[in-house]
């Protein structure tokens, strides 16, 4: 599945957990740090709960999510966190994917607020199971110059 050219990279705490035939091919990279891999920049941005009876799934510092840059273009990889302030400061980003899990992310309610904050030029929400997105979309609005792609992520 992962011949030996493939470059696995993620915050150590993931890196830790892979099997030993896999370390030797992952690049840790933990939140505000960033690394070039194969031409594309990456940096490990934060991604955590911030409502009490959430905090055990995501500790701060313990998982990320990703800005990817490639051929010109700023992606936005939220990971699994709630409508955090270091979201919300994300400049230029050109694509975002952004969770709504219950109860491990964000309600719809957080999600459309933080992504009318940082204003990507396009938003696609994924890992939303159960969530409502017909709601995001009307939350996110058409005022943010936001456009909302919704995609069917889950297989039949």
């Amino acid at each position: 599945v992962a011949p030996d050219t493939t470059r696995i990279v993620g915050p150590g705490a993931v890196i830790e957990q892979l099997p030993e035939g896999l370390k030797s091919q992952a690049i840790p990279l933990d939140m505000g740090k960033t690394t070039v891999v194969s031409g594309v920049k990456l940096t490990a941005v934060a991604a955590y709960n911030t409502t009490p009876e959430r905090l055990r799934y995501h500790a701060r510092g313990r998982g990320v999510g990703f800005l990817v840059e490639l051929g010109g273009k700023r992606l936005y990889l939220s990971g699994d966190t709630e409508d955090i302030p270091e979201m919300r400061a994300l400049k230029d980003v050109d694509v975002a994917f952004v969770c709504m899990n219950l109860p491990y992310t964000m309600t719809v309610e957080q999600a459309a607020d933080a992504v009318r904050a940082f204003r990507p030029g396009i938003v696609y929400p994924y890992h939303y199971r159960g969530s409502d997105l017909a709601r995001f979309k009307a939350l996110v609005g058409d005022d943010a110059g936001v456009e909302v792609r919704l995609r069917d992520w889950y297989a039949q």
